[in-house]
């Protein structure tokens, strides 16, 4: 059986580190038997690895992303089986409140906990040198991360040349596409079955989905639409225009793929116009107003809450609120309509929509670190590079043979009926499913494994299609599809992606203009979308004139500048 294989091989090696996701602190709790044994790898020689002693360490991390709950990874079924290859628990905490003040804290104390995922701060870690150089580790004991990685890494240098941290995820093999969108425009399922399972194409079209709806519920205490602004989750109220004009989601620009040319949108008629659409809809009494003082959780809550129509957002940023509604309608069927469905919105029918993302380059500007407060790093790095062999990226992701998936006579890796069911949010986090899903370095999700299979459950195509519930399938079957992403357009190509990932040096002009574009937008949007409608014109004016005073121009420059160097790299 592949667990006891494991097990036993654990005991005869010491294999190499993975990843991290959240916590505080600074403990190395020594405890247990020593034995000495060597690192070993998949497809990659051994050659410089050292001997090191097993005894049980923890170590902390920290996870600038909130939205799991705080706990030890050898309190689930793949931490503990990591935790007996290597010897190492984590112990993480995940973020509450703002990421601003809670990495400053760290700062000002220069206390860290030993592995930090710092999200959008990581600019201000780097620039307060909490991060060690990995360089000399990963010659050492990292394998695997050399593998996987490559030449990639280089990408990640600072300007001293050094390595600080380690990207999220690489693509390894070939690439499999998503069966589910990037992001889109949800509404719930019982929206389109009263309309008729309407094409919904447009974004008028969307709001009168939603206004029709809700007319005719008048009783039920519907909410038309939420929006996400808390901390740095404001680019889901802010990012709209981009995928509406009918490109996918670069950050603060929409890249022209024949021209290469980067331009804002913000302050642009898109925003204007997708601003618009939220004021007509608060003015008629359907749009939250709390969506710009509510935090994270209490989003995610009204989402399931069942009394909200329609949104706008990335897939992975609200995967745990769709999760429940699933769950919850697997064994209540009746329950099924509060499910949200992914349309592909845009301004225009004319517009083809850009919600699916293709192949891309790699995201230069996240990533985990471990910190000056670490001790014994290496046991943190080996950690690393023992999840990053294959063979415990199939763990990560898969699970156990004969217990969450199992392998056909072809080699295909299938998951029966019963393990689909049983598999839901209160079993991903029992598992471990959920803690090591991202924030650890590893394959990326639209990865292959060396035999074939996709190394992201939901990229097997047959998984997805036994995934689906009689349902699902009526649904899709009204709209001539068999995956959600068929509703939507191919994947544009962009060697360049992701542009939001370009790093910036710290007081540079681009990173002074995104900070001044953040403060400004964060300023105004509320007001615009919350004002009288004949109070919006004038709000839009008083915007353009600070938006003016920005060097707009010069971001522009800057980062066509860098696209095209990022597309040069690929040739």
């Amino acid at each position: 059986m592949k667990t006891l294989k494991m097990l036993r091989l654990s005991l005869a090696m010491l294999l190499l580190s993975s990843l991290a996701t959240a916590c505080s602190g600074n403990n190395a709790n020594n405890a247990g038997a020593e034995t000495n044994s060597k690192p070993d790898s998949t497809n990659s020689a051994n050659a410089g690895t050292e001997e090191v002693k097993m005894d049980k360490v923890t170590y902390t991390i920290f996870n600038g992303v909130a939205g799991s709950k705080d706990g030890n990874t050898n309190e689930t079924t793949i931490g503990k089986m990591l935790e007996d290859q290597t010897g190492t628990n984590f112990k993480l905490e995940f973020l509450v409140g703002d990421l601003n003040t809670k990495i400053g804290t760290m700062i000002a104390a220069n206390e860290y906990p030993d592995v930090l995922i710092p999200d959008a701060a990581i600019e201000e870690v780097l620039n307060a040198g909490a991060f060690i150089p990995l360089d000399d580790l990963i010659e050492k004991y990292g394998p695997n991360i050399k593998r996987v990685y490559g030449d990639d890494l280089d990408q990640m240098r600072s300007a001293d040349g050094k390595l600080y941290f380690l990207p999220m995820s690489a693509q390894v093999g070939d690439f499999v596409p998503d069966p589910e969108p990037t992001a889109a425009f949800w509404v719930q399922r019982r929206v389109l079955e009263e309309a008729g399972y309407p094409k919904i194409k447009t974004l008028d079209q969307y709001m009168e989905l939603i206004e029709n709806y809700a007319a005719k519920h008048k009783d039920e205490g519907l909410t038309g639409m939420v929006s996400l602004t808390h901390d740095w989750r404001f680019f889901a109220t802010a990012n709209p225009p981009m995928h509406l004009l009918g490109y996918p989601n670069d950050g603060n620009v929409m890249v022209d793929p024949a021209t290469l040319e980067a331009t804002t949108y913000s302050g642009s008629d898109g925003a204007k116009q997708w601003l618009q659409a939220l004021n007509t809809l608060n003015s008629k009494g359907m749009f939250d107003k709390a969506s710009f003082v509510d935090n994270y959780d209490q989003y995610i809550a009204k989402l399931t809450s069942h009394k909200v129509l329609g949104f706008f957002d990335y897939r992975w940023q609200v995967q745990t609120a769709l999760n429940v509604l699933k769950d919850a309608a697997r064994k209540d069927p009746s329950l099924d309509g509060y499910n949200y469905f992914p349309l592909p919105v845009t301004f225009d029918e004319s517009i083809a929509d850009a919600y699916v993302d293709g192949p891309g380059g790699l995201v230069t500007n996240r990533g985990v670190g471990i910190t000056v407060s670490a001790k014994n790093p290496e046991r943190i790095i080996q950690y690393f590079d023992n999840m990053l062999k294959e063979e415990n990226q199939i763990l990560i992701t898969w699970g156990i043979k004969g217990e969450t998936y199992e392998v056909n006579e072809e080699g295909r890796y299938y998951r029966t009926q019963e393990q689909i069911n049983k598999i839901d949010e209160a079993f991903n986090e029992k598992f471990g499913f959920k803690y090591y899903s991202w924030n650890w370095p590893s394959y990326g999700n639209n990865s292959t494994l060396s035999d074939g299979n996709a190394r992201g459950v939901g990229y097997q195509p047959e998984v997805f299609q036994m995934s689906l519930t009689d349902k699902d399938k009526e649904i899709l079957g009204k709209y001539d599809a068999q995956t959600y992403t068929q509703m939507f357009a191919k994947p544009i190509d962009r060697p360049w992606y992701p542009a939001w990932g370009f790093v910036k040096e710290q007081n540079s002009p681009e990173l002074m203009w995104e900070t001044n574009k953040d403060e400004l937008t964060k300023k105004y949007y509320p007001k615009l979308v919350l004002s009288s409608p004949d109070k919006f014109d004038s709000i839009w004016s008083d915007f353009q004139k600070e938006w003016g005073k920005l060097d707009t121009a010069g971001y522009e420059k800057w980062t066509t500048e860098q696209v095209k160097k990022k597309v040069d790299m690929g040739k």
